[in-house]
């Protein structure tokens, strides 16, 4: 509408091409899938108003105006449907001779998402057949329109012999050469953990000279699907005007901010993230998932993500996301200031990530915990795309997310002394809880700073001066004798505090990512440890905010270890 409404620029609004286009759908295809399928496929009009702006906008050439295209919407809303029928047009009914569309993926099971649809539309009966006997029925396939290539589900590529054109499933990374693509299909966009096979694509649709266009298919993109979330945050600009792309589209559709918190109790509201809701998509389905959300916290959110748009949540996640995301916020500078405060550390091995956690116990017995992080400057684009986490672009606002790039190659633990020594100066800090590993690094660095600190042994060892810094395991095994801080019981504390919303830890996306990708493993007798090598990637934070609150609600073990009674010389046994 703002452009109808601007207008020049050499663009024109042709009804007559888009008008072709969805006569198509409905003449050539038919439904395949739930309650409506056999009838013949008319578009939804979220889908009539997607096509008509893709086929109805033109150049001054005439060409196409919109190369690409992305297409967000709640679960069942007939996206890939949608997508094939459009692969399918433009293969071998649009009018280009030796047309090539690609269907492709994060790997084969995403590519052939839309592609099985297109494939089952070739092979049902083309529409207006309904009332000839089924086995004279003819489709697409069996009239010769079109020559599929593969049985069953292993059908790889429907080729259109009229024009030499065809349509063809690529798994991620997959390579052909010379492709000149007039389309480019990705459905389930969250899935991708990479956006390079993305971008290598959209180069080939920029290098045709005529017709060509990308399509991106997707649910509302979880906080850990960082390829999904980028582009997603890219077209709603486009959406919103804020970027100027004339060669993009954009149909994003979620329930708007207002609605998010009482989105359960709010019917009315749903159709803004599902347009086929009352049409193909059952009134009945989505009662049924907020029902369930309802009385289960754990899916909550997922619901919230996949149905209604709202961008929260991870794919998995080690505690129920609602309850965590509750807990996040600011840090009340004037509840914590003066109160007893414990550090946890856990250092990088070289230029990961080393993370430094502080927990504060209020008066009210109400804890506080902050994170600040470290990486290295040298190498920081590589590990972000190899992450595919921002970890350049976080560095950029230290204030909001506490990520500090320093220079060098490896992480300079001095960083970190100097750190805790300025927290300590203006703290009451209790002591330190710290990961084993690497901690001789940072004895050193403390040193090297004229920091002094003491490594805790137990309550029959000499005290020492400057900072008591603890030792906290990091496994599942629980030793009573020699262990008072473990891994395990934080996370049971940690999770508690959680539950009971007793905690407040300061909102931070690098935080948020480290508890995303966060996975725990356990033992016969659960008991539970976060796994590093398991775990989607970097989790540090996560393990000192465990640590930390396992430091502030178990000091009582630390300080005053349980005395045996045999021990005691005024105790005596009573015959009675």
């Amino acid at each position: 509408m703002r452009d109808i409404v601007d207008g020049g620029r050499g663009l024109h609004w042709v009804p007559e091409k888009a008008g072709r286009a969805l006569r198509f759908f409905p003449a050539m295809l038919p439904i395949t899938a739930g309650a409506m399928a056999g009838q013949p496929f008319h578009p939804l009009p979220w889908h009539v108003f997607g096509a008509g702006c893709l086929f109805g906008w033109r150049k001054d050439s005439g060409r196409m105006r919109f190369r690409s295209a992305w297409f967000e919407t709640g679960k069942g809303q007939a996206k890939s449907p949608f997508m094939a029928a459009i692969g399918l047009y433009l293969m071998g009914w649009y009018g280009v001779p030796r047309a090539e569309v690609y269907s492709i993926g994060q790997d084969r099971a995403t590519a052939n998402v839309l592609f099985k649809d297109a494939v089952a539309m070739c092979r049902a009966p083309t529409p207006g057949q309904e009332d000839e006997p089924e086995e004279i029925r003819e489709t697409l396939e069996n009239a010769g329109d079109v020559l599929i290539r593969g049985e069953g589900d292993n059908a790889w590529k429907i080729e259109h012999p009229a024009s030499g054109s065809k349509f063809q499933s690529l798994a991620n990374g997959e390579a052909i050469s010379g492709p000149r693509p007039i389309a480019v299909l990705a459905d389930e966009i969250h899935e991708f953990k990479s956006n390079h096979s993305i971008e290598t694509w959209k180069r080939a649709i920029a290098k045709m000279p005529g017709d060509a266009l990308m399509l991106l298919g997707t649910n509302t993109p979880a906080s850990d699907q960082i390829v999904g979330t980028n582009y997603s945050e890219f077209y709603q600009k486009v959406a919103r005007g804020e970027i100027k792309d004339d060669e993009a589209f954009a149909f994003i559709a979620r329930v708007d901010k207002k609605d998010r918190e009482t989105v359960f109790d709010n019917p009315a509201c749903w159709r803004k993230a599902l347009p086929a809701l009352g049409i193909t998509f059952p009134e009945e389905n989505i009662l049924g998932e907020v029902n369930t959300a309802r009385v289960l916290l754990s899916t909550a959110q997922s619901v919230k993500r996949l149905y209604f748009g709202i961008p929260i949540g991870a794919t998995e996640f080690w505690i129920a996301e609602e309850a965590w995301s509750a807990v996040q916020g600011v840090i009340d500078e004037a509840k914590v200031k003066g109160r007893r405060c414990w550090l946890s550390l856990d250092l990088s091995k070289k230029n990961d990530l080393t993370a430094l956690s502080i927990c504060w116990e209020d008066e009210d017995g109400h804890l506080w915990v902050r994170t600040f992080y470290w990486t290295t400057k040298d190498g920081i684009g590589d590990r972000s795309k190899a992450d595919n986490t921002p970890y350049d672009k976080w560095a950029l606002e230290p204030e909001a997310t506490r990520l500090a790039a320093v220079s060098g190659a490896v992480i300079d633990k001095t960083f970190v002394a100097a750190k805790v020594a300025e927290i300590c100066a203006s703290n009451d800090v209790q002591f330190l809880a710290f990961d084993p590993a690497g901690i001789a690094d940072f004895i050193a660095a403390c040193e090297q700073i004229g920091f002094p600190v003491w490594r805790w042994e137990g309550p029959d060892k000499p005290e020492g001066a400057g900072l008591k810094i603890v030792s906290h395991a990091q496994g599942k095994l629980v030793r009573f004798e020699d262990k008072q801080l473990t891994m395990p019981r934080s996370i049971e504390r940690l999770e508690d505090r959680i539950l009971n919303r007793s905690i407040t830890i300061e909102a931070s996306p690098v935080t948020y990512n480290c508890a995303a990708n966060a996975h725990i493993d356990s033992d016969g007798q659960e008991n539970r440890a976060f796994d590093k090598k398991r775990s989607r990637g970097r989790i540090d934070g996560m393990v000192t905010i465990a640590m930390a609150v396992g430091a502030a609600d178990n000091e009582f073990e630390v300080a005053e270890p349980p005395v045996s009674p045999w021990d005691d010389p005024e105790f005596s046994l009573v015959a009675s």
